[in-house]
C-alpha cells in the first residue's frame, strides 16, 4: 500500500489580503507626504498682495505679515549707500499718489530705479515703525515696453 501524506493547506484568502494592507498602508504614507509638502510650501512662500493704501491703513494688523506691494517709486525719495548696499526709498498708489510707503531693502539698486514711472514689487515684512523690510525687490517700467507710434500714411 502506499503512504500518504496530510499537506496542510493555506487558506487562499490569506495572501492578498496581507498585500492589500501593504498597498494600503504604503499609498496612505504617500499621501500624507505629498500633503505635507504642499501645506509647508505654500505657508512658507505665500504673501498678502495689497495696495499702499491698505497697508498704510492696517498698519498695527498688519505688523510682521509677509506681504507684497507694488506702486510708483518716488524717484526724490532714493536714498542709495553703494558701499553697504543699503537702499531706502518710498512707493506710491498709482491711482491715490498721497499715500506712501517706505521700503528698505539690502541688495543691489536696479538699473531703472531713477526713472520715472518705474513701479516696484516689493516683498517682504512690515516692520512696527511702518518701513517694509524687502526681501524681493522687481522694478518694472512700462515705458520701455510701449509699442512705437505707427505713422500714417495718406492715399492721396
Amino acid at each position: 500500500m502506499a503512504e500518504t501524506t496530510a499537506v496542510p493547506r493555506i487558506p487562499i484568502d490569506a495572501r492578498p489580503a496581507n498585500k492589500k494592507w501593504k498597498f494600503i498602508v504604503g499609498g496612505l504614507v504617500i499621501v500624507a507626504v505629498i500633503a505635507y509638502l504642499i501645506v509647508s510650501s505654500v505657508g512658507s512662500a505665500g504673501a498678502y498682495y495689497k495696495e499702499v493704501h491698505e497697508v498704510t491703513s492696517q498698519q498695527a494688523a498688519l505688523t510682521g505679515t509677509k506681504l507684497r506691494v507694488s506702486g510708483l517709486v518716488d524717484t526724490q525719495s532714493i536714498r542709495w549707500d553703494a558701499q553697504d548696499f543699503d537702499l531706502s526709498f518710498m512707493i506710491s498708489d498709482q491711482n491715490n499718489p498721497g499715500e506712501k510707503l517706505r521700503i528698505h531693502f539690502h541688495g543691489v539698486q536696479p538699473d531703472n530705479m531713477n526713472r520715472e514711472g518705474s513701479i516696484a514689487i516689493v516683498e517682504g515684512r512690515l516692520g512696527a515703525d511702518g518701513v517694509l523690510e524687502a526681501d524681493t525687490l522687481l522694478l518694472k517700467c512700462p515705458s520701455r515696453y510701449e509699442e512705437a507710434p505707427q505713422e500714417v500714411k495718406s492715399m492721396g
